[in-house]
């Protein structure tokens, strides 16, 4: 099922109850590249920076954005219980560009992802797949 939105409430209070994310990013040649990063949600953009302004200077996911591959994916995910099995998150396609910003890391610059599809599963308060599918997935239209 696909709907056409920004997120829903229950997405956006998962979200903030996460710190952690991976990033997949690639090279102008699809190289892949997956780093687990930090990350912000103001309930529009998500932003990944670092501790360290040169750390993410030097960085394989800023280095791929700035030399022209914006294509990003995160996955924001954890496990709600392991007895019973019960696995949520929320995996985000994206377009990333670079920022200069006033983020949980200070000012510097950022990579600033604007989500264009989102899947989302297990997430409490959130409705549920169809029989026989397990995601949720969501189309994402910013305003202009």
């Amino acid at each position: 099922m696909a709907s056409s939105t920004l997120f829903s409430e229950p997405e956006i209070q998962y979200l903030k109850s996460q710190r952690l994310s991976r990033i997949a990013t690639a090279t102008p040649q699809g190289k892949p590249d997956v780093s687990p990063v930090a990350f912000e949600f103001d309930g529009t953009y998500f932003f990944v920076g670092s501790h360290s302004k040169q750390n993410f200077l030097s960085s394989k996911k800023h280095k791929n954005v700035r030399d022209g591959n914006k294509d990003v994916c995160l996955s924001i995910d954890d496990l709600e219980s392991v007895q019973p099995w019960k696995p949520r998150g929320i995996k985000v396609n994206g377009i990333a560009e670079i920022v200069e910003r006033n983020g949980m890391f200070g000012l510097g610059k950022y990579l600033q992802i604007t989500p264009t599809v989102s899947w989302s599963w297990g997430i409490s308060g959130f409705k549920q797949p169809k029989e026989g599918e397990y995601f949720i997935k969501t189309i994402h239209r910013h305003p202009t």
